[in-house]
């Protein structure tokens, strides 16, 4: 429970050192002096090695704000420092065996001082600093022994039955203690009088409490059934809020519960301090319950664990067992805390519920690993994602079944710590997946509310990205429940915000964090820019649609790299000290990049010289197809197939290609046809010149004409050539000259011939049967 809350507490913490900044800004100069003071304390409390872990919690706290404190203080008069280096770069080095000028030798020696004096704050701050980190790391060290040293504090184990009667007496003299102070307050004429005052009150709440504890979750559950009963878009976001009823009613009711008891006055300190955690109790209890019912429900499309019918109901009993025994467990606590248990009862008092918890956590994660093994072989062919969730859940069902044998085995033998430390870790872990994943499929339903698509059938990454955010956040969590302190995340925090130090430049995380945004920022203005100048501006110019895509294209890649200069200078990175990268990068594109560099400046060359634009009908390598995309590296070409050929613009560029359709659409066709010997050839002309002239897509200027090509070998071969107004429809054209070129043959009755052959054998007896085999192959030939 303690690990819980802790938990809950890290996850806001965590979330404000995100997004608030990292410690307070402070304009004046460090007090050294009493920065010397803390120092040396903290060194003495260090060497003595007897404070408190508390103590050491709250010294280390000071020092840590001291030190964030000193951190600031090291950027301090950073802008003049820089202006005076330049200055005295500007001036250059005294020259070695010449003479210089006083002026610029009293110039050099003056701004030198300059740059001393501003410097020592900075050079103190990072001594300071120093320290600071040093102490931190030493407070660490010692509290990180002491929580090893009490992990595997040996007590007596509980096995023993010369133990149990202390421990039984001790837990019998807690509840008689109690028992005793509720009748000390009721037998209080005074308290039952107040009592008495207040029943209108404390009715009013137990009737309540009654009602909301025994029909809420009942409620709640009824009109969650309703609700998903309907299709409707958005089912499932209002579905998953109104089943955090199940929660909120019974919590409310047992909230009236407590305040009724406290209204009645017969409660005493001992059993107040029991009573101010029911609720907590309660809501562990209910939400488990909760989570169970989410994570292993009928319907396979909302739970989050799916199994087999068999097994649910095994898996919510598990689950809830849990949450009992967990609560059990702080209840303990909570007693071990007032009454000051001896070693031996609290080890004693503790270990059946960690035998039970154990089993527990062993039967839960046998059901989840049978499932996990069962559902792996079933999502062998399945995308790699489920077989990847599916292999996390066997491994998961495997650890808890591991734990579930450890930690009661290890809290046997007298290892009580170590095996909480296992066990009550383990079932929060399971908590923490299971609302990890209930909330992903909360994030889905939301998607899908406002999209109208299913998560797993879009192909978005918003799914994607707020699941891996909901990891992030649990990370914290995670390290909590597992031992790892606050200060230790405030630590990691601290680490990532101070970066690493390159020369004399410190580089942290954050800078490239603000690069990110800005260039984030720069990025979405640019195509905001490009989509109002693609519908709005250009249209209105006298500029060819290739015109409007090659500007559009062009400031799309000026407004990339401007983001990408503004973004690095705006996180306070130099780009003058890239220049030994830029060297280094410039022999690797010599060598290995040349294809790369080659294609994107022909991409460039491309967009300026325009001698294809988007929408051109091209050949290029022997592939017809209409250009749909000009991009830096290559050329996508979508053929009349209607598949896509990419083509690196180097080729485009230096090779031949033909486009049909630069500047306009005008282009000319030939179809050819072939009349039999003896038509009369002018009749033939003129049929064809009125078939071409009376086509709505062929142009008059200039006018279609008839080629009398020649005298062919079975056929007169002629040739109407015309000139069309959009030559991308040139193959329809085609087809319906054909068509009417037939018909009106037909009615003028002139013979389109095709090729015919005759046979002549010179020797046809010797197909004669009974003709002897074996015959020259020459006795046969034919034309």
């Amino acid at each position: 429970m303690t690990n819980m809350l802790r938990a809950l507490c890290a996850l806001c913490l965590t979330t404000l050192l995100l997004l608030g900044p990292a410690s307070a800004q402070n304009a004046a100069a460090p007090d050294y002096q009493a920065w010397t003071s803390l120092a040396d304390r903290a060194e003495e409390a260090i060497d003595a090695g007897r404070a408190s872990d508390q103590a050491f919690e709250e010294l280390r706290l000071s020092v840590a704000e001291w030190r964030d404190r000193l951190l600031e203080a090291q950027d301090e008069n950073s802008a003049r420092i820089t202006t005076l280096e330049s200055q005295l770069a500007a001036l250059g080095p005294a020259p070695e065996g010449e003479t210089e000028s006083d002026e610029l030798v009293q110039r050099r020696a003056e701004l030198a001082e300059q740059l001393t004096v501003l410097r020592a704050p900075v050079r103190r701050a990072e001594e300071a600093y120093t320290r600071a980190d040093g102490i931190i790391d030493e407070i660490d060290a010692i509290i990180r022994a002491r929580q090893t040293d009490k992990l595997l504090e040996l007590r007596p184990s509980p096995l023993n039955p010369a133990n149990w009667g202390t421990a039984a007496a001790d837990l019998m003299q807690s509840v008689r203690r109690s028992w005793q102070e509720l009748q000390r307050n009721a037998a209080s004429e005074a308290l039952r009088a107040e009592a008495r005052n207040q029943l209108p009150l404390i009715f009013m709440l137990l009737a309540v409490a009654v009602v909301l504890i025994t029909r809420g979750q009942s409620w709640a559950r009824q009109v969650v059934d309703r609700l998903r009963s309907r299709t409707r878009r958005g089912t499932g976001v209002w579905s998953f809020l109104l089943s955090l009823g199940q929660i909120i009613l019974p919590l409310i009711g047992i909230l009236a519960f407590t305040e009724a008891v406290i209204a009645s006055q017969i409660i005493g300190p001992r059993v107040g301090l029991l009573l101010e955690r029911v609720p907590l109790w309660a809501a562990v209890l209910l939400g488990i319950r909760w989570l169970a019912d989410q994570s292993f429900h009928h319907d396979d499309d909302i739970a989050t664990m799916p199994l087999e019918a068999s097994e649910r109901r095994r898996a919510r009993y598990y689950a809830n067992m849990l949450s009992v025994l967990f609560v059990g467990k702080s209840v303990l606590d909570t007693l071990t805390e007032t009454d000051n248990y001896p070693v031996t009862t609290e080890a004693i008092l503790d270990f059946p519920l960690i035998v039970l918890s154990g089993y527990a956590l062993f039967r839960l994660g046998r059901i989840r690993n049978d499932a996990a093994v069962a559902g792996s072989y079933a999502a062998r062919s399945a995308p790699d994602a489920s077989l990847f969730r599916m292999r996390l859940a066997r491994l998961i069902g495997r650890a808890a079944m591991i734990i579930g044998v450890v930690g009661p085995v290890m809290a046997a033998i007298g290892y009580a710590r170590a095996g909480e430390a296992l066990v009550y870790p383990a079932i929060e872990t399971l908590a923490l997946i299971g609302v990890v994943l209930v909330l992903q499929r909360a994030v889905n339903d939301l998607f899908h509310l406002i999209t109208g698509r299913e998560a797993g059938e879009a192909e978005s990454l918003w799914p994607v990205l707020a699941g891996f955010a909901l990891v992030i956040l649990a990370m914290p969590m995670m390290a909590l429940i597992w031992g790892a302190r606050t200060a230790d995340l405030t630590e990691v925090w601290t680490t990532f915000r101070e970066g690493f130090q390159i020369g004399e430049t410190r580089i942290s995380p954050t800078d490239f964090l603000v690069v990110i945004v800005v260039f984030i920022i720069g990025y979405m203005l640019t195509r905001l820019l490009q989509g109002g100048l693609r519908t709005s501006v250009l249209p209105k110019t006298r500029l060819d649609q290739g015109a409007q895509n090659a500007v559009v294209s062009g400031l799309g890649y000026i407004g990339i790299f401007l983001a990408a200069i503004v973004a690095i200078t705006a996180g306070g990175l130099d780009l003058s000290s890239l220049a030994i990268v830029a060297g280094a990068l410039s022999v690797g594109i010599g060598f290995g990049l040349q294809n790369i560099v080659s294609n994107f400046v022909s991409g460039i060359i491309l967009l300026i010289e325009r001698p294809i634009s988007e929408g051109d009908w091209i050949e290029v390598g022997g592939q017809h197809g209409i250009v749909k995309d000009i991009s830096v590296r290559s050329t996508r070409i979508e053929t009349f197939d209607r598949f896509d050929v990419i083509v690196p613009n180097a080729d485009l560029v230096s090779g031949v290609v033909t486009n049909y359709t630069r500047g306009n659409v005008v282009g000319r066709i030939k179809v050819p046809v072939g009349v039999a010997y003896g038509a009369d050839t002018r009749k033939v002309e003129k049929i064809l010149l009125d078939i071409a002239r009376h086509h709505e897509m062929v142009l008059m200027n200039p006018a279609p004409y008839i080629v009398f090509k020649g005298f062919g070998a079975d056929s007169m071969d002629f040739e109407i050539r015309a000139i069309l107004r959009d030559v991308n429809q040139g193959l329809g054209v085609k087809t319906e000259m054909n068509h009417q070129i037939v018909e009106r043959f037909a009615e003028e009755g002139i013979e389109i011939p095709f090729a015919q052959r005759d046979i002549w054998l010179r020797n046809p007896e010797a197909l004669a049967p009974g003709h002897g085999s074996g015959g020259d192959s020459d006795d046969e030939s034919n034309k």
